[in-house]
């Protein structure tokens, strides 16, 4: 199922041919860097994976979900869009690319489509994301979309990271002076 498109990107559910990409995009260094992550074990990604085989719209509505994200008329996938629910019960986006696909635009891309999405078809009030310090690439993104919150330290993770949010109404305004 395609969730969304943007002007070069297709974003859909995930299919059993994803898994050798899946799986770089959760065990290579660079990648992991920058989130950051530990390497997932052989088992963990083939839960995470599985669990996100063939979803359809209401999982996105219910649980953390990873979609593919392909250039449009290819079958390759470059990076994964992340639907997530965080501890407050807010909407949490995240994405991430397989490293050669990075500084071509698509994370602004994606970022841009997954707004749009949450206000148009998930009907989010509130969108949030989290980003690393390190990761300058994504502060660049999320501080033109979306307005600073706070930065904090995340346990989890064991890194700091800064928190972006934005509101539908200030969306709406945003998209009435520069359309997607």
């Amino acid at each position: 199922m395609i969730f969304f498109e943007t002007k070069r990107l297709s974003i859909r559910s995930l299919k059993s041919a994803d898994f050798p990409f899946f799986k770089e995009l959760f065990t290579d260094a660079e990648v992991l860097r920058l989130i950051p992550q530990k390497a997932l074990s052989e088992e963990e990604l083939h839960t995470r994976f599985t669990r996100s085989l063939n979803l359809e719209l209401q999982h996105i509505h219910e649980r953390k979900c990873d979609c593919a994200i392909f250039k449009k008329g290819t079958e390759e996938l470059i990076g994964l869009v992340l639907f997530l629910i965080n501890e407050e019960g807010e909407r949490e986006m995240g994405y991430r690319f397989r490293k050669a696909y990075w500084k071509k635009g698509y994370g602004m891309e994606t970022a841009k489509g997954l707004l749009h999405f949450y206000f148009t078809e998930v009907n989010a009030i509130r969108v949030i994301a989290d980003a690393y310090i390190e990761n300058k690439g994504s502060l660049r993104i999320l501080e033109q979309l979306m307005t600073f919150e706070k930065k904090f330290f995340n346990e989890k993770e064991e890194c700091t990271e800064r928190r972006y949010a934005l509101t539908k109404a200030h969306w709406l305004k945003q998209i009435q002076q520069t359309p997607l």
